[in-house]
């Protein structure tokens, strides 16, 4: 058996993150013209033993926000693994003293970091930032990819990603659903469909 048939390419089995990011004067100030945008910025590949920061000093953090108001290192995206997961994790750790980073609505002190799922909501200032996590089975770097936002991702997303788990009421009526959603009415399963 040939070696180079049996190995797999990290380049197509690369975790990715795609960050959405979002600024009420985003076109009138151009507060992202410093990062990766655009047809041919593609992919970038980064180390997953690297943190990814973001601020407003183009020479401490990997990608640049063009807006004063910035902490100089504003918060970094950093990977991880676990010993019990094959996949690549990530946090979110604020690195601002003085402006303040949530995620998911919980909000971070000066070094303090919050694990994120497939999804998470990064606010701090005006900025929103929605990050999607799409796996891979590399370990050793990540790529990230960017895209500007027209509208602010705290709408939707914010209900998607701190959505309560509904719990379905089976037959017998009897539920261990928490009084606030079980005042939502029952709801019918079947093994493929959740229905409200």
């Amino acid at each position: 058996m040939d070696v180079s048939q049996t190995l797999e390419t990290e380049e197509d089995q690369l975790t990715c993150l795609f960050i959405g990011l979002h600024h009420p004067q985003q076109g009138a100030q151009g507060m992202f013209r410093l990062l990766p945008l655009g047809p041919g910025a593609g992919r970038q590949v980064h180390p997953a033993d690297e943190p990814l920061r973001f601020g407003r000093d183009q020479q401490a953090c990997a990608f640049a926000l063009a807006d004063p108001r910035v902490s100089r290192k504003q918060l970094s995206v950093q990977a991880f693994r676990s010993p019990r997961d094959p996949y690549l994790r990530f946090s979110v750790q604020s690195l601002s003293q003085k402006g303040r980073v949530t995620v998911d609505g919980v909000s971070l002190v000066y070094l303090e970091r919050r694990d994120v799922g497939d999804a998470a909501l990064v606010r701090f200032g005006d900025y929103e930032m929605l990050i999607r996590v799409e796996q891979g089975e590399a370990q050793a770097s990540f790529e990230v990819l960017f895209d500007v936002l027209e509208t602010r991702p705290s709408g939707a997303a914010a209900a998607v990603v701190t959505a309560p788990s509904m719990v379905p009421i089976m037959e017998t009526g009897l539920s261990d659903t928490p009084a606030n959603l079980r005042s939502l009415g029952p709801m019918e399963s079947d093994e493929t469909l959740l229905c409200l």
